[in-house]
């Protein structure tokens, strides 16, 4: 089922129990717009609320993820560079709560699938997200740097969980392009596969966890994340506590008769 998200710079499908939301500027490596953030919010917002939705997978047109903000609009030269520094501050911290932000938050496994570049804040979109798999060809990079600014979207805090403190500074500091092979090495990506493969490799991975247990997946995210700021002893109270709650469940229920009569459970997020 085709979604209309609005704008053509931003399309969105939900087959299988997976929104594929694909940034659909390929003339412009898929750089982020006024049109196409506004339409990303919103999708991933109604997206990740969508009961007919197991997994959010992000995708770009072309040969490029993302390559971040309009350089072009940078250096007051844009409607934002009108704005005060109270006012343009209040705007980006709007802006990146409703997208990283969000993206973070949404209590569904979520996958970004690089076709190519993922730079600045197309790279925090892609780490914001649980899981990403590259094509061979596609390459990370900050771009901060190059450009003389610090870092936005959660860049930071995202790459530093992602990669770790070492590897985070080397990346911010040298906004060096970083090569899939190279990605996969330190951990920034999960997966490469060959160029052609990727919408399928993605959309089949996607497919596969939106047809599991989607209190079971949603009650991981929430021990996952809280692994990253919780002492042992919290972490064993809470999870005992999700996993006795999804021991209740129709779904673990229906997981324990299926592997009696061997076959493949159904799932129904209950």
């Amino acid at each position: 089922m085709d979604i209309d998200t609005g704008t053509n710079e931003l399309l969105c499908a939900v087959h299988d129990g997976v929104a594929t939301i694909t940034l659909n500027r390929p003339e412009a490596r898929n750089a982020m717009s006024p049109d196409l953030t506004a339409a990303l919010r919103a999708q991933i917002k109604e997206r990740g609320n969508d009961p007919a939705v197991g997994v959010l997978l992000i995708t770009g047109a072309g040969t490029a993820f993302c390559s971040g903000g309009d350089v072009k609009a940078m250096g007051g030269r844009g409607p934002r560079g009108q704005m005060s520094f109270e006012e343009r501050l209040a705007d980006l911290r709007w802006r990146q709560s409703g997208l990283t932000g969000a993206l973070v938050a949404v209590r569904k496994p979520t996958i970004a699938a690089l076709p190519g570049a993922a730079a600045g804040a197309g790279l925090a979109i892609a780490l914001a997200c649980d899981m990403r798999i590259a094509a061979k060809s596609a390459f990370c990079a900050t771009g901060y740097a190059r450009v003389g600014l610090s870092g936005d979207y959660g860049i930071a805090w995202l790459l530093t969980r992602t990669v770790g403190s070492m590897r985070a500074r080397e990346l911010m500091f040298t906004a060096e392009r970083v090569d899939a092979e190279r990605c996969e090495r330190i951990g920034l990506v999960n997966r490469v596969v060959d160029d052609a493969r990727l919408q399928d490799e993605a959309f089949a991975l996607a497919k596969s966890i939106a047809a599991g247990p989607a209190l079971a997946l949603r009650a991981m995210k929430d021990n996952l994340d809280e692994a990253l700021h919780i002492d042992y002893g919290t972490a064993l109270h809470r999870e005992s506590e999700r996993l006795v709650g999804c021991s209740r469940s129709e779904d673990h229920k229906e997981a324990v008769q299926a592997f009696v009569e061997k076959r493949k459970p159904v799932f129904k997020g209950r």
